[in-house]
């Protein structure tokens, strides 16, 4: 296989676990003045954060499609989703 259809080959691999990373819930926490942190209740050990919710739900589907992807190289099944969906908790800003 030349270097072009594996580059192809990946990115379609990439694209499958992306969509199935949208089918598992993500659960967001935090806030001002400190960072966003998400994590899933399906995927054990896969979290993400950053500055903004919406930066946090993208890198934490990243990190999912990521950790997809390794269990299928593992040939390790995925385990099944609860969600799809995202829910946030925004945590209470302290009193100044």
């Amino acid at each position: 296989m030349g270097k072009v259809a594996e580059q192809a080959a990946l990115r379609a691999t990439m694209t499958d676990h992306a969509r199935l990373a949208d089918r598992y819930l993500i659960l967001v926490e935090g806030g001002p003045p400190t960072n966003y942190s998400a994590w899933s209740p399906d995927l054990a050990g896969v979290v993400a954060t950053a500055a903004t919710v919406e930066s946090c739900v993208a890198e934490m589907k990243d990190a999912i499609a990521f950790h997809l992807e390794a269990l299928a190289e593992d040939d390790d099944p995925s385990p099944e989703p609860t969600g799809p969906g995202v829910y946030v908790a925004h945590s209470p800003q302290p009193a100044a």
